[in-house]
């Protein structure tokens, strides 16, 4: 081991068990393949980094393996022109955390395609408050938006509102004028929820059960479903007509058990949001947004800190739904 030594949480190949995981001690030689090295300053802890910490789902392709699918810091080096030394940077995606080692580390080798500038606005801490599930919400607001879904279109309800991304999708929506229903399974997140700005909160239960009619009365203008399954069957049902359902998690299920009704009938779009290998200019897009839409204040209330020894508690945590909004990880605490 030579060059500069780091910290991160190393996962081993876990066999029939959960992962055993270290703070291990590591060096330059140790990372893995890329053109660029980062200094990370900040990570975070997202469901799919449960899912690897865990491994209640296959997430990991490699072992051994640092999780983590987003990072921000400053690249101490680069092989070449896409970045320059010094830059601050953020990465979301590209398979990091789960076939390349990922951002719960001290330092990072990565390939600089993966990496978007942060706008002057963003600290590196506020872009791992923001994190994948963030730049996610903007994914989908930004999918609401080009099918036309406007304040002046109707209510749009979030799914999932508690979690990562429907907190911060209910707190960018209504920045933005919409009249924002959320929709929880936890009722003590009310007070919560409409602090960011949620006019209607929705019992979980209203939506998570299997669909009995391919439409029912028209209640949204748009939607942002971060469940899957029966829940965003129900909400198809419910979408009024030409409006948009931005469809990007599973947390209920990848089954969808619906009909043709929504489509053919309402003119009703199902816009599916990947945001693992998104273009470079939509990525810039999603991060220039999210410096003028996100409102400062809602950050802080959806967001807690832990150190690096923390994750695999919360990894836990996140999987079991009790954590609320963001959590950001001080990878030098």
């Amino acid at each position: 081991m030579s060059g500069t030594t780091f910290k991160a949480l190393l996962l081993s190949e876990p066999g029939d068990a959960p992962p055993a995981w270290e703070i291990a001690e590591l060096g330059d030689d140790d990372l893995p393949e890329g053109d660029t090295v980062v200094d990370v300053e900040y990570s975070t802890v997202n469901f799919k980094d449960g899912l690897a910490i865990t491994n209640r789902s296959p997430i990991v392709r490699d072992w051994p393996m640092v999780p983590g699918i987003d990072l921000a810091g400053v690249v101490v080096s680069t092989d070449t022109n896409t970045v320059a030394v010094g830059d601050r940077v953020v990465l979301n995606g590209w398979g990091v955390g789960e076939s390349h080692w990922g951002g719960l580390s001290q330092r990072a080798r990565v390939n600089a395609e993966w990496l978007v500038g942060l706008p002057d606005a963003i600290s590196t801490r506020t872009a791992m408050a923001i994190g994948t599930a963030g730049y996610t919400a903007m994914l989908c607001v930004l999918a609401l938006e080009e099918h036309g879904v406007v304040p002046a279109s109707g209510p749009v309800v979030v799914t999932g509102a508690a979690g990562g991304v429907g907190s911060t999708a209910v707190a960018i929506l209504s920045s933005l004028g919409y009249e924002v229903h959320a929709s929880t399974g936890r009722s003590a997140e009310a007070d919560y929820l409409r602090g960011l700005g949620a006019a209607e909160i929705i019992d979980r239960a209203e939506l998570s059960e299997p669909s009995k009619r391919p439409l029912v009365k028209g209640r949204w203008a748009g939607a942002v479903d971060a469940v899957g399954s029966h829940t965003l069957a129900n909400v198809l049902a419910a979408t009024l007509d030409n409006g948009c359902v931005a469809a990007c998690g599973l947390a209920q299920g990848m089954d969808l058990a619906t009909s043709v009704a929504p489509f053919i009938l309402r003119g009703v779009t199902l816009a599916g949001v990947n945001s693992v290998s998104v273009p470079l200019a939509r990525r810039e897009l999603c991060w220039q947004r999210l410096g003028t839409d996100l409102p400062g204040g809602a950050l802080d209330e959806i967001t807690s800190e832990v150190a690096l020894d923390e994750v695999p508690s919360v990894a836990e945590r996140i999987l079991d739904g009790a954590v609320r909004g963001r959590v950001v990880v001080d990878v030098h605490a």
